[in-house]
């Protein structure tokens, strides 16, 4: 069997999105879509501006046949961590023959040179990693600086500043970690920058969002998304659920720091070099956490980092813990939703995979408590809080009801 995995946020999903499913279609043709998508948490350590079930629609109503959750542990990490988490969810599944995604570059060869660079991390490469870490930069900063000076290509520096390069290649490194057979498809971006807030018919999310923010208004998106994301919008927004407010999450992350100490911060994940103490600081100094934000930022720690950082604070989700989500991998499929064809997908992964696999919210709730599988139960009962968080934040008070997990159906198209 042939299938392809695609790795997404859909935060919303956009005309560039419908592309990208098309171009894999048309490349591999007859070959059902399996996606693993980010819940309610995104990479950027940010709350999505919808539901992970209105944008596994979305996605569905586009081509898709199956969509999966990432486990929240893998979805709000660093690339390198996001892309492992999701590339071994879908090699778990049993089926995946391709992973499918779009690319500022669109040269797979070009990017597969790059990434057997990071792989093989050669005396040389580890050297001047370090002195550039020594100097204080972001890792980031610091292996892009690296790669500049070990790789003869003029364009390079513009290559790695662009954020879906930057996935590219780490999907390509853990394909080779993992000595994956998986073959790997990349097809250029359609666009504007991933950055840029302007709209147009090939608009970026994050364009999209900041439309929407700004305008209040889905007609300012409507050249920039299919009918279909425009509707689903619009039933989000008048049942109350969209879109989420970031000022309770907010607080609700200022209250749990000011009621933290330095010693119990210092435990949390990627809070490191005297870190919390500047954290404890600023959350007594600042009246709201942009403001806490601009005080513990520093070139060492991107403002993604930090957001990620923070959020951690909130689960308090430390090293330890995060070490044995890594050791082990995904423990489970969470299904979102499903074409018919996406059905008959289910039943062939039933056959081939060994993970537990969630397809209503009664079979999530009787597995958070099981208690022989404690790493099964760690990781689903982190999704749960982020799910009772997110919910918290939907602008209508009458629906912030916890437990959805429990009781919402995947999505069926």
């Amino acid at each position: 069997m042939t299938a392809l995995g695609i790795i997404a946020e859909f935060n919303p999903f956009h005309n560039g999105h419908l592309h990208l499913l098309q171009a894999a279609k048309k490349a591999v043709p007859d070959a059902p879509i399996v996606c693993v998508m980010s819940g309610n948490f995104l990479q950027r350590g940010e709350a999505a501006w919808c539901s992970k079930w209105s944008r596994a629609a979305m996605a569905l109503h586009a081509g898709a046949d199956l969509i999966l959750e990432l486990p929240v542990c893998f979805a709000v990490r660093s690339a390198y961590y996001f892309a492992r988490g999701a590339i071994q969810l879908l090699a778990q599944t049993g089926i995946i023959t391709h992973l499918v995604f779009g690319s500022e570059s669109g040269n797979l060869n070009e990017l597969q040179k790059i990434s057997a660079v990071i792989s093989n991390e050669s005396p040389e490469y580890q050297m001047i990693l370090k002195q550039h870490l020594s100097r204080g930069y972001s890792f980031a900063r610091a292996r892009s600086l690296t790669l500049q000076k070990i790789i003869d290509n003029p364009q390079l520096n513009d290559l790695l500043l662009q954020p879906n390069n930057i996935l590219a290649l780490e999907y390509l490194r853990v394909l080779n970690e993992l000595h994956s057979s998986i073959i790997a498809l990349t097809f250029p971006r359609q666009g504007t920058g991933y950055h840029s807030n302007k709209l147009s018919d090939w608009a970026s999310a994050s364009a999209i969002r900041a439309a929407l923010d700004k305008e209040q208004n889905l007609a300012a998106i409507a050249s920039s998304v299919p009918p279909y994301t425009l509707q689903i919008l619009a039933e989000e927004i008048s049942h109350g659920r969209a879109p989420i407010e970031a000022e309770p999450l907010h607080q609700s992350i200022l209250l749990k720091l000011r009621l933290s100490s330095a010693a119990k911060l210092a435990d949390i994940y990627e809070v490191e070099e005297g870190l919390e103490n500047r954290i404890v600081k600023a959350a007594l100094q600042s009246v709201n956490l942009a403001e806490l934000k601009q005080k513990i930022k520093s070139k060492r720690f991107s403002q993604s980092r930090i957001n990620r950082i923070l959020l951690y604070c909130l689960w308090e989700l430390d090293k330890a813990q995060i070490i044995r989500f890594d050791e082990c991998g995904p423990q489970y499929l969470h299904v979102l939703g499903f074409s018919p064809s996406g059905q008959k997908i289910l039943q062939e992964i039933k056959s081939q995979t060994d993970l537990p696999i969630f397809s209503r919210g009664s079979d999530f709730k009787k597995a958070c408590r099981q208690t022989n599988q404690p790493m099964l139960t760690e990781m689903l009962a982190l999704d749960r809080q982020a799910s009772d968080v997110y919910s918290l934040l939907y602008p209508d008070p009458a629906v912030r009801t916890g437990g959805l997990d429990f009781t919402t159906s995947p999505v069926r198209i």
